[in-house]
């Protein structure tokens, strides 16, 4: 893998971090040398995974929903890890729904599992990375609100609000010299998605309108998140980056 040598020594901060894409991000960072902390309502494989890592891994329970509560925990973990430089705001959840199964209440909670957090999760970190003279921050969005297939209206909508999001960011973070950018990703096969979703009717059409004719793996997100992360990306801001192998 290439090695991004700037990283290496750098805070990182992962939302989501314990399984999935989230958990080959830390991998990834970890490699590089990064002190990683992540966040995971998943205590049990957060742990794991912290266990595994051993220094430089940093693990914190949090339930992002709890907007109260994120600033606290975010903060735990920067004592151990040292002022952020690096924020990936990655934790979301894909449930699907139809229009009449959607209440007030559950419009509300998806918004809060999958948008929220990142805007509170930059504001507990943008003065870290302004004490460090710049850094930057990844917003992960889904092709899902490109396409016209499938309804879930409640998390299409919130996925295609973080692309607003990540701009209005830049504007307002760029004197400071923070990043902020977005990825995409396509249909990622993290073990979620196998379990609950892929058949192989679904997987035959999926790889018959891909470019690359292959299952995208979370690896696969973790090497551009690295770059948008690193000084190589020094002149990249309020950008989209789409990882889908070539999908929409």
């Amino acid at each position: 893998m290439t090695r991004f040598s700037d990283l290496q020594g750098k805070a990182v901060l992962v939302t989501g971090g314990a399984t999935g894409i989230g958990e080959a991000l830390v991998r990834a960072f970890h490699r590089e040398g990064a002190h990683v902390g992540f966040l995971d309502l998943d205590r049990a494989n957060g742990e794991r995974l912290a266990a595994e890592l051993g220094a430089r891994a940093a693990f914190e329970t949090a339930d992002l929903r709890d907007l109260d509560a994120l600033p606290q925990a975010i903060s735990r973990l920067r004592e151990k890890t040292g002022p952020f430089g690096v924020l990936v705001n990655n934790a979301a959840r894909d449930d699907r729904h139809t229009i009449d199964e959607v209440t007030p209440a559950y419009w509300r909670e998806r918004f809060a599992t999958n948008i929220d957090h990142q805007f509170f999760a930059a504001q507990a970190v943008y003065k870290d990375m302004i004490s460090l003279g710049g850094g930057a921050m990844i917003c992960m969005g889904s092709t899902s609100y490109m396409q016209s297939k499938d309804s879930f209206a409640a998390y299409k909508t919130a996925k295609s609000a973080v692309v607003g999001l990540t701009r209005a960011l830049a504007r307002e973070l760029g004197e400071h010299r923070i990043r902020v950018n977005c990825v995409i990703p396509g249909w990622i096969m993290t073990e979620r998605q196998v379990h609950l979703w892929l058949t192989p009717e679904s997987e035959e059409e999926l790889l018959r309108q891909q470019c690359i004719k292959r299952r995208l793996v979370p690896e696969d997100i973790a090497g551009p998140a690295l770059f948008l992360a690193s000084d190589l990306s020094a002149a990249i801001t309020a950008q989209t980056m789409i990882v889908d192998g070539g999908w929409v």
